[in-house]
């Protein structure tokens, strides 16, 4: 369905709920209308808007999420994993319940490492294994901003996460899998290598 086509649908659906005795307000068919133009504006101007689903939320409701996610991540868990698990097993989930109540699972699903950066910190977001990244071709190879070899970015998995301590400091060291089957190990993962990876982008 083009932007154009939701927007007629939509302008039914105003002239369907007049008839009906229930119509909208000015506002709500304007804030409407402002969604699919903006839709329309990304595609006219080649760019694909992937929104993130947080922005979705009341600040109350992103200030619990968010407190919900930081907890699990600092156990160790996955939140992801911990809703899913609630809603399988009916169990009420506590101040993130308005997720299944308002949003449901579609939003969920959604839901992508990398749309946490604008509200987490760079340095305080840790890998787990089973994450999507890209890496640069930095890590193996002489790379100049305007010579032969460009950096270029490649999507792989996490497959091992190792903390390498030494007497005086500690670092990460990483082995992701490329897509052909190959691995490779990123020693200094957040330490001196954290400009040679970025969460990847769905």
């Amino acid at each position: 369905m083009t932007p154009d086509e939701i927007e007629a649908a939509l302008q039914t659906a105003f002239n369907r709920c007049e008839t009906a005795r229930c119509p909208l307000t000015e506002i709500q068919k304007q804030i409407l209308l402002q969604v699919v133009g903006q839709i329309k504006g990304n595609l006219n101007s080649g760019v694909l808007d992937h929104a993130n689903p947080l922005d979705e939320l009341t600040t109350e409701e992103l200030q619990a999420f968010l407190r919900f996610v930081k907890g699990q991540e600092e156990q160790n868990l996955s939140w992801k994993a911990q809703l899913l698990n609630d809603w399988l097993h009916d169990n009420n989930s506590g101040e993130v319940q308005f997720i299944r109540d308002r949003y449901g699972l579609q939003w969920l699903n959604r839901i992508e490492a990398h749309h946490f950066h604008k509200f987490f910190s760079e340095d305080r977001w840790r890998l787990k294994v089973g994450d999507r990244i890209e890496v640069c071709n930095a890590l193996w190879e002489w790379v100049q901003d305007d010579g032969p070899c460009r950096r270029e970015w490649f999507p792989c998995i996490v497959i091992q996460i190792k903390e390498v301590r030494h007497s005086d400091y500690s670092s990460t060291n990483c082995i992701v899998r490329f897509n052909n089957g190959a691995e490779y190990e990123i020693q200094g993962m957040y330490e001196w290598n954290r400009y040679n990876w970025r969460l990847m982008q769905m």
